[in-house]
């Protein structure tokens, strides 16, 4: 049981932290807050499990991004803010910046593999949120003009 503390839910717990101290930056109130949570530690969990790499990472975002979308539509608010403040766990500033150590110190190999790591990541963030928010907008579409046909 310590193990599966450690390794997933103690992280999880931390990321649905972080989310709720970025709604007071976002100006998200109520249970808004809670739902943003959520998001990120579902992100986050998601990301542990799919091996913390680029595909975790994208597997994570588009499970925020229907996520998102879903809690937009029952709430009726913007999917804007619950997608973001989901996804800034996942955001990968370490990366960056360990890129850019390597690059100072004249390490080119490693910088090279950082900078294209933490670039992939950014990238599957951003196709993997996009995706399955068009995706889940067409389908939601498509099923709400189904059922308000006449039968």
């Amino acid at each position: 049981m310590t193990v599966v503390w450690n390794a997933y839910l103690f992280p999880c717990l931390c990321a649905f932290g972080a989310c709720i101290g970025f709604t007071l930056i976002f100006n998200i109130h109520g249970v808004g807050r809670i739902i943003c949570g959520v998001g990120g530690a579902l992100g986050w969990g998601v990301y542990l499990l799919c091996g913390s790499n680029v595909p975790g990472a994208f597997a994570a975002a588009v499970c925020i991004g229907v996520y998102s979308e879903l809690m937009a539509r029952v709430r009726g608010c913007p999917v804007t803010g619950y997608l973001l403040v989901a996804l800034l766990p996942l955001v990968p500033g370490g990366g960056v910046y360990y890129a850019m150590r390597d690059c100072l110190a004249g390490d080119t190999q490693q910088f090279l593999h950082s900078l294209l790591n933490t670039f992939g990541m950014a990238c599957a963030l951003a196709v993997g949120s996009m995706l399955s928010s068009s995706l889940f907008r067409a389908a939601y579409a498509y099923l709400h003009r189904i059922a308000r046909r006449p039968s």
